[in-house]
């Protein structure tokens, strides 16, 4: 059985991470493998804090105890690992060939915002599947009812997007809320045509959906301000990785809009093959 992957620091952020990774593993009969993983402190990165991992070790039992009684099909376990964060995390999701990561995150602000120098950042760059993050703060209680699904005119890739949004919305019995943005008005008839592409393919797929079209100069802002004035719970984004430099940053959008964002962001690389089902 696969198991999604659900990185943890002890965080608030990280436990609603759990808790909704919890909701898809029961839908999708699913295991849950809950890492920690304890990053070199010695001089070459061999020594490692034994009370730490011990600490750790202790606290991964009680979590598993508590969320792992909410499996209702597969199990929750969980793994200590040695290394960077991110590799170890993107490795190991390999190896179980785990549909999605959900990681928690705390944002972050000034030259790290931009340059996504954070744990989670890094592991959504690295991760071989689509990532989940969830920010501080934010509360699973009313659970995933609207997904913000942003579109634009002269991407090749942002139709890419469009299935594993699907997929999560049937997970969580959601709406699909299409948002087409454009920034000038001779790429209206190209957009109008994504949006109902994307419309026909939703409807097949019997998911619940709406669009709307808006002019924006800010992607990022726009995309955020739409989310909060529908009270969406999660939306839907490319990484946009760059061709020159990928591999080492995000695009810049996709930088902003994790930070940014008070609601779950689910970042689909360009190149994904996104079923969780399968």
């Amino acid at each position: 059985m696969r198991s999604i992957i659900v990185g943890t620091d002890f965080s608030k952020g990280s436990l609603v991470a759990l808790e909704i990774a919890t909701e898809m593993a029961n839908v999708l009969k699913t295991d849950i493998c809950l890492m920690w993983v304890q990053q070199a402190n010695g001089l070459l990165g061999l020594n490692y804090d034994k009370q730490t991992e011990t600490l750790a070790h202790q606290r991964l039992e009680e979590i598993v105890a508590e969320y792992g009684a909410r499996m209702k099909a597969g199990k929750m376990y969980f793994e200590i690992a040695r290394g960077k964060v991110a590799a170890t995390i993107s490795n190991r999701a390999k190896e179980l060939n785990a549909p999605i990561i959900v990681i928690g995150t705390n944002g972050a602000s000034g030259y790290e915002k931009y340059v996504m120098g954070s744990t989670a950042a890094r592991i959504v760059q690295e991760s071989p599947c689509p990532t989940l993050t969830v920010r501080e703060g934010y509360s699973f209680a009313n659970g995933i009812r609207k997904i913000v699904l942003p579109l634009r005119p002269n991407s090749d890739n942002t139709r890419q997007k469009v299935p594993p949004t699907a997929e999560i919305a049937r997970i969580f019995n959601a709406e699909v809320c299409m948002l087409g943005l454009y920034n000038y008005p001779e790429e209206l008839s190209e957009l109008r045509v994504y949006l109902d592409q994307s419309s026909q393919f939703l409807t097949k797929e019997g998911v619940k959906h709406t669009a709307a079209m808006q002019q924006c100069t800010n992607y990022c802002d726009a995309v955020i301000e739409f989310s909060e004035g529908i009270k969406a719970d999660m939306m839907v984004i490319n990484t946009e990785q760059d061709k020159v430099v990928q591999g080492i940053f995000l695009g810049t959008n996709a930088q902003q809009i994790v930070h940014k964002s008070q609601i779950p962001v689910l970042c689909v690389h360009p190149n994904d093959v996104f079923n969780v089902a399968r």
